[in-house]
């Protein structure tokens, strides 16, 4: 569980702690519909026992947050209210509640968004991130919606507030709730030294993945996206030790089941129904461009590593997929050696056709990742570290910023693209105070 906020009180004036029983007013980014973003004034109560209130610096935008923003909808998740969004974020404590210790006015916070209810089986275990009673901030999940970080000040529980060292920024502190998904991640995965990974899918949480899977003592990790811009910053920047880039005619033109499928079908019967052979061609040919993609990734980084035994097979030791698309878990299977992993990271297509048989028969494990769970103070300790064990700058990959939250519909604009107006790259965007 996160740490308690009931550790020894760091002393603070009588003044700080004083809060006017009024109600404050707060602006706040309302989404009301796809595309319809609205600056709102809100009405914020002071903390509660327990809470904080937070002055939040620093907000970056992440995929789910442009879902909603163009749908007002989240794969099946539909908003059915005006929603604020938002939960990557830090800030400073503006004020303390009541039987709140170890805070003080004007610390530097990373806030954890997702609330679980800390009772059930699944807390109690430490799996908080699965709690069915959880709620996180800027999703439609719980009704009423729990309102994300796009505001001047939130309260927020002290326990899921963590404190930040002065040297780091609020827009690497904010980055720290991605770099928890690739944390937790590699924690599912456990690979021992020595091992080799790749991570499918460029993305901000990509990024950060091969990342961690090289803290973790991964040798080689190879990097794949559609994108040539990303991969090359993932190699240049020292996230991942290889980079491979998918070629244009075989990623998606129109649909992401098409990303690798250069066959063709069986024509469809004058009826317009599909026959069954002609279903079977174009899954087979699908999953012949998987395999097609596998192979030639896996040979990027092998004139690197060692000869294969006569009896050894080919491929990583773990395969990250961080993009939820059909095509690339099917990629994921074939890419990855027998008795090895596959770590589903990202949330994309819900029903996929993938080759089963390709974990089954050769025992690969296959991994789900919800989130994060018992990761923040893991990502404080490696935004602090130094020398070969420091991270990639989080700092850097903030490529584009945005001041004040007017400019949150210009920011989830750029958000949804690859590259800017200039040609330059976006990797991840934020929205500052």
């Amino acid at each position: 569980m996160a740490p308690s906020a009931t550790a020894e009180e760091v002393p603070v004036s009588l003044e700080s702690r004083t809060l006017s029983s009024k109600p404050a007013t707060v602006t706040a980014s309302v989404l009301h519909g796809a595309l319809d973003l609205r600056l709102e004034t809100r009405s914020l109560e002071q903390p509660s026992a327990g809470e904080l209130q937070i002055q939040i610096k620093s907000t970056g935008i992440c995929g789910s947050d442009v879902s909603y923003y163009k749908k007002f909808a989240n794969g099946d998740l539909c908003a059915c209210a005006p929603l604020s969004l938002g939960h990557e974020s830090s800030g400073i404590v503006v004020g303390i509640g009541p039987q709140v210790n170890g805070f003080a006015i004007g610390d530097k916070v990373a806030l954890e968004v997702g609330i679980p209810c800390g009772q059930c089986g699944i807390c109690r275990k430490g799996r908080y991130n699965l709690c069915k009673k959880m709620k996180f901030r800027s999703s439609a999940k719980s009704v009423p919606h729990f309102q994300g970080t796009l505001q001047e000040r939130i309260n927020h529980p002290a326990i899921w507030c963590h404190k930040i060292p002065e040297h780091v920024s609020f827009d690497a502190a904010a980055l720290l709730e991605p770099l928890s998904v690739a944390i937790h991640s590699v924690n599912r995965a456990a690979p021992t030294p020595g091992s080799t990974a790749l991570v499918i899918g460029a993305g901000t949480v990509g990024l950060l993945v091969a990342a961690m899977a090289r803290q973790s003592g991964c040798t080689f990790v190879t990097i794949m996206d559609v994108d040539e811009g990303r991969v090359q910053y993932a190699i240049s920047k020292g996230f991942a030790t290889h980079g491979y880039v998918v070629p244009k005619p075989l990623h998606p033109c129109a649909s992401s089941s098409s990303i690798f499928m250069s066959g063709t079908s069986t024509p469809a019967s004058s009826d317009g129904a599909m026959s069954p052979l002609s279903s079977y061609s174009s899954i087979s040919d699908r999953l012949d461009g998987a395999k097609a993609v596998a192979a030639d990734v896996l040979a990027v980084a092998r004139p690197d590593m060692l000869a294969l035994d006569d009896d050894e097979d080919d491929g990583v030791d773990v395969t990250f997929e961080c993009t939820g698309k059909e095509p690339c878990m099917q990629t994921s299977l074939y890419a990855t050696k027998p008795g090895g992993k596959v770590i589903m990271v990202g949330m994309g297509t819900p029903i996929q056709t993938v080759p089963l048989s390709a974990a089954h028969l050769r025992e690969v494990d296959i991994l789900g990742i919800f989130r994060y769970a018992n990761t923040y103070q893991t990502g404080i300790r490696l935004l602090a570290g130094k020398g070969p064990m420091k991270l990639p700058s989080l700092d850097g990959m903030v490529t584009h910023k945005f001041k004040g939250l007017g400019a949150a519909k210009k920011a989830f604009e750029l958000a949804g693209r690859t590259i800017d107006d200039d040609g330059n790259l976006v990797i991840k965007v934020v929205i500052e105070a």
